[in-house]
């Protein structure tokens, strides 16, 4: 069952914007797993295959896992509201999804009085437009196609967003934080 609120959480009674205090809320484990898609033309996901992800930049997948990281950790600088956290987790996977995707999930966790939704859509955000940086030399018709939440636990409630509309699965190859294909 969706529940769905009917006020926004960033919005003080006059209608001002202002950050959500989260002083009476008790400490729980609170995690987030968000996915984001990036398109190429099918051309360039041939070459991008045939090359190992490798690009004119360097190493594709090894970049964009960095740069989800480093952004996910940074996301209270980049969202107004967002609390800076002491993340103890984030995790970014990289994955061929049919023959011209390539799906990236980020999954952040924290033991902490706020969620950490923003941060896993904002390394997974990051991570696509690393992507998008490192192989724009081959096309710009490259496409960021979705940034989504997948999943959330901890705090109020929890969420769960499973689709399975992928173009023809998974490859077989995975990259993930813990460096090299999984």
């Amino acid at each position: 069952m969706n529940e769905h609120r009917t006020t926004l959480s960033h919005v003080d009674a006059a209608d001002r914007p202002t950050m959500v205090d989260v002083g009476g809320k008790r400490a729980t484990r609170r995690s987030a797993r968000a996915r984001a898609l990036v398109a190429f033309p099918a051309d360039v996901a041939q070459t991008l295959r045939a090359q190992s992800l490798s690009g004119p930049k360097g190493p594709i997948v090894h970049t964009a896992i960095v740069a989800g990281v480093m952004a996910a950790k940074r996301t209270h600088e980049l969202v107004p509201f967002c609390h800076p956290l002491p993340l103890e987790r984030v995790d970014v996977h990289i994955d061929w999804s049919g023959d011209r995707h390539l799906e990236i999930t980020c999954e952040v966790a924290v033991t902490h009085r706020t969620g950490v939704e923003m941060e896993a859509l904002t390394g997974a955000s990051v991570a696509a437009l690393t992507v998008y940086d490192m192989c724009k030399a081959l096309s710009h018709e490259i496409v960021i196609e979705r940034t989504e939440l997948l999943a959330k636990q901890g705090g109020r409630r929890d969420f769960d967003h499973t689709r399975d509309d992928d173009e023809a699965g998974h490859g077989t190859a995975s990259w993930h934080t813990g460096g090299g294909p999984a």
